[in-house]
């Protein structure tokens, strides 16, 4: 009898995991940062502030690009077939 054979390398699975875990966070910080952002500029906002205010509201729109890309990247190489 034999022994079965491995379906999936040790390596590709290493690979899933440590892209995932990056994916993961990387996703998360920008979508964290748009929440600071967008927070931080309504107050700065409410007390005058219009140079901070326009600044975070940058950080916010640019850390929702990065978001925006980052969603759309992984859903195209989950759905790309190799």
């Amino acid at each position: 009898m034999r022994a079965p054979v491995a379906a999936v390398e040790v390596g590709d699975i290493v690979e899933v995991i440590w892209v995932s875990l990056l994916a993961g966070i990387g996703i998360t910080l920008a979508f964290s940062i748009v929440v600071l952002g967008s927070g931080k500029s309504a107050e700065a906002r409410r007390a005058g502030r219009d140079g901070a205010s326009a600044a975070y509201g940058a950080l916010a729109v640019l850390a929702f690009l990065a978001f925006a890309v980052g969603t759309v990247l992984g859903v195209q190489i989950m759905l790309s077939k190799d």
